[in-house]
């Protein structure tokens, strides 16, 4: 096993050292990370070893009780109660209590505050503390995926009383209810993690989990091959560079995970341009591109939720159609020039794609995305910029995903104004239906709503949906506990949901 120890290669330290702790430290490869903030910040693997939410999600994605023993809902007053698990404790030894939570969501609901993750409280009117170990929630209309986000991470109310929420140092010094608390922080270098021997749960078996900071997808593949790295996310081509090898378990995970070029209707350019799109989602060869990229995994997108219950799969699919695509042009006025691109109106028709660096598989599906397009006579292009632009930028290669309820990543990124919509999107029908379906417990309703939302959204794209992807991870076979079978989420995040109970097996070899 490859052995990090507070930013120290295992290499430099005695052999003794080696051996004893060499079953007990797991390196897993991450991205960066500026700050680790669940309540501002919707993405991070690290957030679910630290902290625990009212509930939680099992393997097969339901929801399960955390810090909430139990629950009750008043279907009259759309009231839930949480009654809380006792005799947890912060990591600095403080008691958790009811008032940690309602500091957490009041925080989130601020709008001052700025997180992204509002949206998913909007119906709450009021939060009382009943008692030190119950709480409860009176929303002001239904929310059925209340308990889904639940699973939000609760944050301690005495280390963060009186703090920005945005700017304080204690999201660079975490301090949760978690399986693992922050040894220490080797900025942009790693992230370690020690076990927390009182975890209400039972401490995990792992003594060490170290975030190794490798922004760059191709280097974490020499990692793993040179025993830096244990586990890491890779790309297709990287992983199947594993397959076959003993000394390597590489899972092929489904997700709920998408990518797609995100207009930005911010931009003068969608606002004169808009009836172009259907011409961009016909232009686009997704299963060239999942060939290429992916090696053939995953699968073709058309809509936003292919991995859920409420999928439509009888909504346009935008099938690869280049002459179809150029009449949309033509038929919009779009007039071809002597250098092979449209025009309209005197101004050459095409976009820029910009895409955030480091993520190589993004990358690889907008250049060859803007190679399509151009052969049908768009001028697109591909750039990296050092900072996304979410206001000024033309399009966005964007993921998203949720493999939980279909109000996850459907309510707050194609509603207006919403906190993860960003993208400038607004579509008053869609507002309508996602509102209706969030409202509703009976599964038919919902299904209708859902249904009309996947409809408008086809009429009126909000993007140019190409592939979903696999989560490719590889594990040094030593580690066991991963469960092959969970559906990841954004980022193939959810990897983590049952690390406590995970192993490391020693080997022979060491």
């Amino acid at each position: 096993m490859g052995v990090l120890l507070a930013g120290v290669m295992a290499a430099t330290l005695p052999t003794a050292v080696f051996a004893e702790e060499s079953n007990e430290t797991l390196v897993y490869g991450s991205g960066d990370y500026t700050r680790i903030n669940p309540a501002m910040d919707e993405h991070g693997e690290i957030n679910i070893l630290i902290f625990n939410g009212l509930t939680a999600h099992d393997g097969e994605n339901q929801v399960v009780p955390g810090l909430a023993k139990s629950w009750d809902y008043d279907e009259e007053t759309y009231t839930y109660t949480f009654h809380l698990a006792e005799d947890v404790k912060w990591h600095d030894g403080e008691p958790f209590t009811a008032e940690d939570v309602k500091f957490t969501i009041e925080a989130i609901m601020n709008p001052e505050n700025g997180s992204e993750n509002a949206p998913n409280y909007e119906e709450v009117e009021e939060i009382t503390v009943v008692d030190e170990h119950t709480v409860s929630f009176k929303l002001d209309a239904p929310n059925v995926a209340f308990l889904d986000y639940m699973t939000m991470a609760v944050l301690p109310k005495h280390l963060l009383e009186g703090e920005d929420m945005q700017t304080s140092d204690f999201f660079c010094n975490p301090v949760g209810t978690g399986p693992y608390k922050l040894e220490s922080w080797d900025e942009g270098q790693a992230i370690t993690l020690v076990k927390n021997e009182d975890y209400f749960k039972g401490a995990p078996n792992i003594d060490t989990v170290v975030f190794k900071i490798v922004p760059d997808d191709n280097a974490k593949a020499l990692q793993l091959k040179s025993g830096e790295l244990d586990l890491a996310l890779l790309t297709p081509k990287d992983a199947a560079s594993f397959a076959g090898e003993e000394a390597y378990t590489c899972y092929d995970m489904k997700t709920s995970d998408y990518r797609g070029i995100l207009f930005n209707f911010w931009n003068e350019y969608w606002q004169k341009n808009r009836d172009l799109i259907p011409a961009v989602c016909y232009g686009i060869d997704r299963q060239a591109i999942i060939d290429a990229v992916l090696l053939g995994q995953g699968m073709t997108a058309y809509g936003p939720l292919q991995r859920n219950i409420y999928n439509n799969e009888e909504v346009e699919h935008y099938d690869y159609d280049p002459q179809k695509a150029k009449a949309v042009l033509e038929e919009a006025g779009c007039e071809m020039g002597d250098d092979g691109f449209y025009y309209r109106d005197g101004e050459k028709v095409g976009f820029v794609i910009s895409v955030g660096a480091g993520d190589q598989v993004r990358v690889d599906i907008a250049q060859i995305a803007a190679q399509q397009l151009q052969q049908i006579g768009m001028d697109v292009t591909v750039e990296i910029p050092a900072q996304v632009d979410w206001g000024g930028q033309m399009a966005y290669l964007i993921g998203w995903g949720s493999p939980f309820d279909a109000d996850d990543h459907t309510y707050k990124v194609f509603g207006t104004d919403k906190g993860a919509n960003y993208s400038g999107y607004s579509n008053e029908l869609v507002d309508k239906y996602l509102t209706e379906a969030r409202q509703s417990d009976d599964p038919e309703v919902r299904a209708e709503a859902y249904d009309k939302f996947q409809e408008e959204l086809a009429k009126d794209p909000a993007y140019a949906f190409i592939c979903y992807i696999d989560a490719n991870y590889v594990a040094d076979a030593d580690i066991q506990g991963i469960d092959p079978d969970t559906v990841m989420g954004h980022h193939g995040v959810g990897i983590f949901w049952n690390v406590a109970d995970w192993t490391i097996t020693e080997q022979a070899d060491q």
